[in-house]
């Protein structure tokens, strides 16, 4: 059966691949982007996800083009690396009002259709590092952190209605911003990975249709590491 289906951040990378995972699926799908790009099938919104306000909207325009969104996928992030003590209070607070404070925006507002609807599917897209931790990513890793906090109180919050949150928590990926990195510094990456290699964007991507699918009714609270190994026992 179709659902309404709003993944953030959806132009490249993660967010591509799950937009074009759920499309695949026959779901109807929105992808949030800053400058277009969506996959194709996708309805392309345009959203800054820190701007309540555009997130309203851009849940009204997918509500009245496929209805109430039945899964939301948090996935819209960014970065902004330095060491602490060089990390300027805008470096802290972009990445915050981004990675964690636009995640609260997307689910306080999604949870109002799926109230109603008594079901609904929340899942944030978080990192290993907001469980193991990276010098020169205190911001990053804070925010990944907060998201598990977040999933798991409004798992405890909404599980009377049928909705679950969950976090999918990435290793390396192969995508745009690892790409930058020297042959070196891969290497060096890839020998803490038990599995010795990156993700693709699809393996991410297959965590997060199965925590909307039928197979995950019972799974909220859950934190789904796709990381090789890197994180376990975390």
């Amino acid at each position: 059966m179709s659902r309404s289906v709003l993944v953030t951040g959806g132009n490249r990378g993660i967010g591509r691949a799950i937009a074009e995972a759920f499309v695949a699926q026959g779901d109807q799908v929105a992808a949030t982007t800053r400058s277009g790009g969506a996959p194709e099938g996708a309805l392309d919104v345009r959203c800054d996800v820190t701007d309540a306000a555009q997130v309203d909207a851009v849940f009204t325009q997918v509500e009245e083009a496929h209805g109430p969104v039945e899964v939301l996928v948090a996935n819209a992030g960014i970065t902004a690396d330095t060491l602490l003590l060089r990390m300027s209070t805008d470096d802290w607070s972009s990445v915050l009002d981004t990675n964690l404070t636009g995640s609260f925006h997307l689910a306080k507002r999604a949870t109002k259709g799926m109230l109603r609807q008594r079901r609904g599917r929340l899942i944030f897209v978080s990192s290993v590092v907001g469980l193991l931790g990276s010098a020169g990513q205190a911001n990053y890793a804070a925010s990944k952190a907060g998201l598990v906090g977040l999933a798991r109180s409004l798992a405890r919050e909404l599980g009377s209605r049928s909705i679950t949150a969950n976090v999918v928590a990435p290793g390396f990926v192969e995508t745009d911003m690892t790409d930058v990195l020297s042959e070196e510094q891969r290497a060096a990456i890839k020998a803490q990975v038990p599995l010795g290699r990156y993700a693709t964007p699809q393996e991410v991507a297959g965590a997060v249709t199965w925590l909307a699918g039928e197979g995950a009714a019972y799974v909220t609270g859950a934190v789904i590491p796709v990381d090789g190994g890197l994180g376990m026992g975390h």
